[in-house]
């Protein structure tokens, strides 16, 4: 993730041990972490009634994928619940406190694209969102109800120790076995069936790792300010870059020695209190309150992982790179790094866009996204 610069010095004997987080996806404790996180800026929300609907939309989510398995759901969990109940103190769809711009404005999903698109005709519509690192399927929930509402098929994917996925995060020990929820979803797929992959943040990395594995079956690949590798390179080499020259992502970083504290970092967390700035600084502000009790460690091995990526493979699959300007997780220098390096098929910009576009501009990257599906 754009969170990873350097390996840490170990701490000192003295220094007490960090401990893991519990193992379930970090619903509980949600009120001291919203607490922390809330913005000291105006934004014109009760703060108990936003925290409610964060609680609410995890909770949501998390039991529809339990029952589920993957995240294709009809267009989504919290539109049903907000039909349901009372409006008041339902969920919105897509409220904010911020105004809104002409890159993002406020249309129903069917207005965002021509209506005359035959899903037939295209290559494939099935897509597959791989979230990064900390994320989970649920943050992809906004994406989800625009392209289930044009026809799109869709699949979210909670890598190991992410989201709802019980696996403990410190004991994730190399990039396969954190991508193994994904590559097993498309070694499922069955034979002539493609689907586009669409990567955000080390998402990239995984879905890199996945195109080489699965070449025949991903009709493209889109990277959503993401580390999009060349072989040989490791995500850690790509955000390295970067070292010294981001003061807000080292202060956010927060190292777990789960393995004792003469070994390297198990996983690294995030101050929740720099989420907003660091991921979320042009979204709304419920779903910063989403991503501040849902968020998870980020395994420390598999950015380690030099990945190995040959032309015939990995080079056979069409990829597409979108930029995020307004981000300051992964800065638009690194990015530009990233492409120049290993130039892309097109390179889309979504303006306005901060680390986390599904959150600020769902409508905008939802328009990319089918955009890049007609491409021939």
């Amino acid at each position: 993730m754009g969170n990873l610069c350097a390996i840490p010095a170990p701490p000192t004997p003295k220094r007490k041990q960090t401990k893991r987080l519990p193992n379930e996806p970090p619903i509980s404790n949600s009120s001291n972490r919203w607490t922390r996180t809330r913005s000291s800026r105006k934004e014109g929300i009760d703060d108990a009634t936003v925290q409610q609907q964060a609680i609410m939309a995890a909770m949501l989510l998390k039991q529809h994928q339990q029952q589920n398995g993957t995240l294709p759901f009809d267009r989504s969990s919290s539109l049903r619940q907000q039909n349901a109940g009372n409006k008041k103190n339902s969920l919105s769809r897509s409220s904010s406190s911020r105004p809104r711009s002409l890159a993002d404005p406020l249309l129903q999903p069917h207005q965002l694209v021509n209506q005359d698109i035959k899903l037939d005709d295209l290559e494939t519509y099935h897509f597959v969102l791989v979230h990064g690192g900390g994320f989970g399927a649920w943050c992809w929930y906004k994406t989800i109800a625009h392209l289930e509402e044009g026809g799109f098929k869709v699949d979210a994917i909670d890598l190991a120790g992410s989201g709802v996925d019980s696996f403990d995060t410190n004991n994730i020990t190399c990039l396969s076995q954190y991508v193994k929820p994904l590559t097993e979803f498309l070694d499922k797929l069955p034979d002539g069936e493609k689907v586009i992959l669409v990567g955000h943040d080390f998402g990239g990395a995984c879905i890199s790792y996945a195109m080489e594995l699965f070449p025949l079956k991903i009709s493209k690949a889109v990277f959503v300010s993401a580390a999009m590798l060349i072989s040989g390179q490791s995500t850690l080499d790509i955000f390295s870059q970067q070292a010294g020259s981001n003061d807000l992502l080292q202060r956010a970083q927060i190292f777990l020695y789960s393995n004792g504290k003469d070994q390297p970092p198990s996983s690294i967390d995030l101050d929740k209190s720099l989420l907003r700035d660091l991921l979320f600084n042009q979204s709304p502000a419920k779903d910063v309150a989403l991503a501040s009790v849902s968020m998870r460690p980020i395994p420390f091995a598999p950015v380690l992982e030099k990945l190995s990526l040959s032309d015939l493979k990995y080079g056979s699959v069409r990829r597409f790179y979108i930029v995020t300007p307004e981000d300051n997780a992964i800065p638009v220098a690194l990015q530009e790094n990233m492409i120049n390096a290993n130039p892309p098929e097109k390179v889309l910009r979504l303006k306005g866009a901060d680390h986390s576009p599904f959150f600020s501009k769902p409508q905008a990257l939802h328009k990319l996204l089918v955009e890049i599906s007609q491409i021939p």
